[in-house]
């Protein structure tokens, strides 16, 4: 990256594996696919999508794990502590998607949809007024939501 492009600085939870990301995200959104819940070990994950081209690790790249999840994305996360950092599919060919939690608090960088939220968790209530996206993309607009 140029000096004149913006980034934003990100890192697991024990600091092993740092990374950089060109500024602006694509998107930023909660997933509720199945996947992401049990990879994440939470209700949802919270994603940002980057240009990939545009995501360099600055440190700890042997320290970086990767998992096949399905025959078209591969996980990434730091091998020592755990912490899920990356997601790449073609699916969505050209972007890096980076857990919200490994990027600082005060980014600003807040999801602005709910994406395969037909596949909720079905003890989770959620309360916001976020637009709720399912179907098979993850995209669809849901009905009554």
């Amino acid at each position: 990256m140029t000096e004149k492009e913006s980034s934003i600085q990100g890192q697991c939870l024990c600091g092993a594996v740092g990374f950089e990301a060109g500024l602006p995200e694509i998107w930023a959104a909660n997933c509720h696919c199945t996947l992401c819940r049990r990879a994440g070990g939470a209700p949802f994950v919270t994603w940002v999508g980057f240009d990939a081209a545009r995501l360099r690790v600055v440190r700890g790249e042997k320290k970086l794990g990767r998992y096949r999840s399905s025959p078209e994305a591969t996980r990434s996360f730091c091998k020592r502590c755990g912490s899920p950092l990356f997601f790449e599919s073609s699916r969505w060919a050209g972007e890096i998607h980076v857990t919200r939690a490994a990027l600082p608090d005060d980014a600003g960088l807040a999801p602005t949809r709910h994406s395969f939220y037909s596949n909720k968790a079905p003890w989770l209530s959620v309360h916001d007024d976020l637009p709720k996206h399912g179907g098979s993309t993850g995209k669809d607009p849901l009905d009554g939501e």
